[in-house]
């Protein structure tokens, strides 16, 4: 998943307040040049209590240049106007920047306690901007004349977009209204904010000690192992209630707060001129409409549904052997599921793992940039970095650098669950046209490696790294000028197609043949070995499709409502499942609780868009095979030219520029096995 520094601000600050020492400013190294090579974070030397004056005075300076910009006596123009407001606020940028992506992956009291004092200091801020009269007037002057600027493409989608932006945030709410959507702003700030630290100590609290000795988490490289090798169906269920049962009262219960959000949205929506909250947030993405997204879904809900029962019933046979007059229950799914796969294909993640040791999955993303965009990654150890585990790569083509990818791979307390790729900083060209090269990270949750063994991932955790390593390499080969337009910046059910289209390489027998080594041996993966789990691609499909497709549809239930109601989420969601026909022996990919997409992290009413940009990579990945030469120069150029553009073109021109025709969904159903 990608991450983006607004959803990590969403999904990591509390409200509550704290305080900070004084000290002076030159003590400080956000006031300062970080005086590190290129410029990157000089994590070493940032203490907690920097951050607060750092986020002060970034707002400060933020808003002189706003008044600035706003009460200039001169005609508005691009330059004075648009420009000026595009590159405001770079110290906040920058604390922003570090601060919000340490709290995912060094959260501490300490940075909970920033988070708390900060989280409505930045929603007035933002507000304060967005709703600057004299500002928008500027912006909307300059907006109105557009067609008679002379403005190059990049320069008029800039100005198209930051004039829509400002809309959307609701410059045009009118002034009655506008305490009202300040308010809102804020207290959604807080409850997602609660909402994604809720997940964590639910998540961290639980630990089960297993009659081996050994320990199982809610961490998913834990758990879902246990949950596919445990044989003892009672433990199995308690495992599985602990997960799917997280922040559904108690200490920790969220039920409330998704209450809250729902419908404090759907009020925002309203005051914003939308009928829902779905209706404000497709607005601005490649679906434009509702009724466009569970057309999507339910296209290829129905095939979904009925592979998912098929195996369903294999594995109700399978439970029924085992003990007799049982009905099959989700937390007997993975189990059967995976003794099924071993039985039926002859394998399973024992006779993988070897091969796909962490560092040759990582070197075998690295070899496929290389082959498609001539990069070479050479990893810095004299650079700083923010945990002795994190790792710091040097990203070249030929003799010059890209940009800089640090990556994190392995579970820690202080560190949310799951992956996602975000960044310290993004490519853009500064006031002065220099470059400014991106500096990426990825983040993952693989098992550690141990004193005689490595990081040995399953084939899954393989294509979550590559997955996360595509969203680095838009990020990384961004070619952009302006900031907001730069790398990652685009409609969110097209920010996923880098990512997943990298996964096909990661999976394809003739690259597999080239990365995979047994971590002891040195040996290329066996052709007995690929040709398995080429076979098993398309096993499974109809569980993974389905609880995937749920939550999807899930998401869209809550935020097409157009009436404030009290939500019950645990009815709401049973409800939700009923309808489409969910069979119960499956739950929906994220039950509402601890469903951080849609409540936090930036994916509310578009979860849909992991289905959506699957056509658009299944389709795009069929160019490569059609051509016979899966890194085909001429397709990796097109290809290249689409990471390189971010938002400065259409997403779906960029697209058909590559593709040379509209996508089509018939070859996501023949890779899922569902034609």
């Amino acid at each position: 998943m990608k991450q983006t520094l607004v959803a990590a601000a969403a999904a990591l600050l509390l409200a509550a307040g704290c305080t900070q020492k004084k000290q002076s400013p030159m003590d400080n190294p956000f006031f300062t040049e970080w005086g590190t090579p290129y410029e990157l974070p000089d994590f070493g030397r940032i203490r907690t209590e920097h951050y607060m004056p750092a986020f002060r005075e970034g707002m400060a300076r933020q808003k002189a240049e706003i008044d600035a910009i706003a009460a200039n006596p001169d005609a508005p123009t691009f330059e004075n106007t648009v420009l000026a407001y595009e590159y405001s606020g770079q110290l906040l940028k920058d604390v922003s920047a570090v601060f919000f992506n340490l709290t995912e992956c060094e959260n501490s009291d300490e940075m909970e306690a920033i988070a708390e004092e900060v989280t409505p200091l930045l929603s007035a801020h933002e507000d304060d901007i967005a709703l600057d009269a004299r500002l928008f007037a500027r912006i909307k002057a300059v907006y109105e004349q557009r067609e008679s600027l002379g403005l190059d493409g990049e320069s008029l989608r800039l100005l198209e977009e930051q004039y829509k932006g400002f809309v959307r945030a609701g410059a045009n709410v009118p002034e009655a209204q506008q305490q009202r959507f300040r308010q809102l702003n804020e207290q959604l700030a807080s409850l997602t904010l609660r909402f994604a630290q809720n997940v964590l100590k639910a998540t961290n609290a639980y630990s089960k000690t297993l009659p081996d000795g050994s320990a199982v988490t809610l961490d998913l490289p834990t758990w879902e192992p246990f949950m596919q090798s445990c044989a003892d169906r009672k433990l199995r269920e308690e495992v599985w209630r602990a997960y799917a049962d997280r922040c559904r009262g108690g200490e920790f219960d969220n039920t409330p707060l998704i209450d809250s959000i729902v419908n404090l949205r759907l009020e925002r929506a309203n005051i914003l001129g939308f009928p829902t909250h779905a209706d404000y947030v497709l607005d601005n993405t490649l679906a434009k409409t509702p009724a466009n997204v569970y057309r999507c879904l339910t296209d290829i809900w129905g095939p979904a549904l009925k592979r998912a029962t098929e195996e369903r019933d294999i594995y109700h046979r399978m439970l029924a052997a085992d003990e007799p007059g049982a009905r099959l229950q989700p937390w007997d799914w993975r189990y059967y599921a995976e003794k099924y796969r071993t039985e039926k294909y002859a394998i399973d993640d024992a006779e993988v793992r070897p091969y796909f040791a962490l560092d040759s999955v990582r070197e075998g993303a690295f070899m496929v940039a290389g082959r498609l965009y001539g990069l070479a990654f050479r990893e810095r150890t004299d650079l700083p970095t923010y945990n002795k585990e994190a790792r710091c790569f040097e990203v070249m083509q030929g003799d010059s650098t890209v940009g800089f990818l640090y990556m994190d791979f392995h579970p820690r307390a202080s560190k949310r669950s799951g992956a996602w790729m975000t960044e310290f900083r993004g490519q853009h060209r500064d006031r002065q046209g220099r470059n400014v090269m991106p500096v990426i990270q990825v983040v993952c949750n693989f098992t550690k490696p141990t004193a005689d063994r490595p990081s040995l991932l399953n084939f899954d955790e393989s294509e979550t790294l590559f997955h996360e390593f595509g969203h680095a390499l838009h990020g990384l080969l961004s070619k952009c000028t302006y900031p907001s337009l730069a790398g990652t910046n685009v409609p969110r059910d097209f920010v996923e197609l880098p990512s997943q289209v990298m996964e096909n390489w990661c999976r394809h027998p003739q690259v597999m043949k080239q990365y995979a080594r047994h971590y002891q041996t040195g040996e290329a993966i066996p052709d007995a070995l690929i040709r398995k789990i080429a076979a098993a691609q398309t096993y499974g499909q109809g569980f993974m499709t389905t609880e995937l497709l749920a939550a999807s549809l899930l998401d869209m239930d809550y935020y097409t409502l157009r009436t404030p109601q009290h939500i019950d989420p645990l009815a709401f969601e049973e409800q939700a499942m009923q309808k489409i026909g969910l069979i119960p022996e499956i739950i929906s990919r994220y039950r509402s609780p601890y469903f951080q997409h849609i409540f936090t992290t930036g994916y509310d009413a578009g979860y849909y868009s992991y289905t959506w940009t699957a056509i658009l990579d299944a389709d795009a990945f069929e160019a490569f095979e059609e051509s016979g030469d899966l890194f085909n120069p001429d397709l990796a150029r097109k290809f290249r030219h689409l990471l390189e553009s971010g938002n400065t073109v259409e997403p779906m021109d960029l697209y058909r520029a590559f593709r040379g025709k509209e996508p089509s969904a018939k070859a996501l159903l023949k890779r899922k096995g569902m034609l």
